[in-house]
């Protein structure tokens, strides 16, 4: 028998929500119900079904088993990872890339002046947390010697306000130690950790909160024609290995969150594939951040093919995979992302 996986879906959000999960009617995602469902797609390698929740018990023992199980994860309590608060839908990640050679602000914020008055923007804005990184990870870089990423670095980590959430974006161990210590509360590693053998033994010792992400090799080869069996599945195989892995070697704390990782190793069809299905990815039980700000299947959809002009495929995207529960937005655009979904939640509880 082919394995199955379980997709969540219609969901149901705000006070009409709330409604349907009062009347039973609708299951709560995270047990949240201003997010709920009451349908969901049973997918396998060969066919996809789908089916209300009300039809779940008429399934084959061992299937209706495997559902119900997977349902358990996807409607259980998130817990808050630091300050972080899984019952805001969605938080906002600000980015600060400070480099020369990133692929929408290289440059632009690489002076210490620069750098902080950009992170102060960006929490003024709205942002929850920040994702700091200091080498670009952009399709066709080339990695950075550590040197060179922690002097990039150094000069705005050494001063951190230890109230803000700050995230480091880094794939090097000794770079992760160095921001744990100065008060870094997540590590973002786009490499899922396989970059250096050494960052999950510097995970381990911290206890530290990390984006597991998934990438089909490197960046300067992974947008080289990359191929997959089912792109859905084989992201989903991906972190059930790599969690159970990491179960085994001693990280047994929940504080783990699911980045299938956009752009990364992906072509057009692959990442709309990704974005249109993404709630699959619920059924692991861990949090969810995606990606999309400015990438490059933005200007494949609208034809611009400058970076900084495509603030408009942001937001729809965004909202898009919000209404399916995604709890982090890593964003560019802060204000702007902010300002689109509180008006949407407005509009949408009226």
């Amino acid at each position: 028998m082919s394995r199955s996986y379980t997709r969540v879906c219609n969901f149901y959000y705000g006070a009409k929500s709330k409604l349907l999960v009062k009347k039973n009617k609708s299951l709560p995602l995270h047990n949240n119900p201003e997010i709920s469902f009451d349908k969901i797609e049973i997918i396998t390698r060969k066919s996809k079904k789908l089916i209300s929740i009300n039809d779940i018990n008429k399934l084959p023992f061992s299937l209706k088993d495997k559902i119900k199980k997977d349902i358990k994860l996807v409607t259980k309590r998130k817990k808050n990872i630091k300050n972080l608060n899984f019952k805001i839908i969605p938080n906002i990640m600000g980015i600060l890339n400070i480099t020369p050679d990133s692929f929408s602000d290289g440059g632009k914020y690489f002076k210490k002046i620069s750098a902080k008055k950009q992170l102060k923007i960006l929490f003024d804005s709205g942002a929850n947390l920040v994702d700091i990184g200091g080498e670009s990870t952009r399709p066709g870089s080339k990695a950075i010697k550590s040197k060179i990423e922690w002097n990039r670095l150094k000069n705005v980590l050494k001063k951190l306000d230890q109230k803000k959430f700050i995230s480091l974006d880094t794939r090097k161990s000794d770079i992760m130690e160095r921001g744990i210590k100065l008060g870094v509360k997540l590590i973002n590693d786009v490499s899922g950790l396989n970059f250096d053998k050494n960052s999950i033994k510097v995970l381990k010792k911290y206890k530290t909160p990390f984006v597991l992400q998934h990438s089909l090799g490197n960046p300067e080869v992974m947008q080289k024609n990359p191929k997959y069996g089912n792109v859905l599945l084989d992201i989903y195989d991906f972190f059930e290995k790599k969690l159970n892995y990491l179960r085994q070697i001693g990280i047994k704390h929940n504080n783990i969150i699911l980045d299938p990782g956009i752009g990364f190793g992906k072509n057009l069809k692959h990442n709309m594939t990704i974005i249109k299905n993404i709630s699959i990815y619920h059924s692991l039980g861990l949090p969810i951040l995606l990606g999309i700000s400015r990438k490059r299947f933005i200007k494949d959809l609208s034809g611009n093919n400058d970076s900084s002009l495509r603030t408009g495929g942001t937001i729809s995207s965004s909202i898009f995979v919000m209404l399916q529960g995604v709890q982090i937005l890593r964003v560019h655009d802060v204000n702007e992302i902010k300002q689109a979904i509180k008006v949407f939640k407005a509009l949408i509880n009226r």
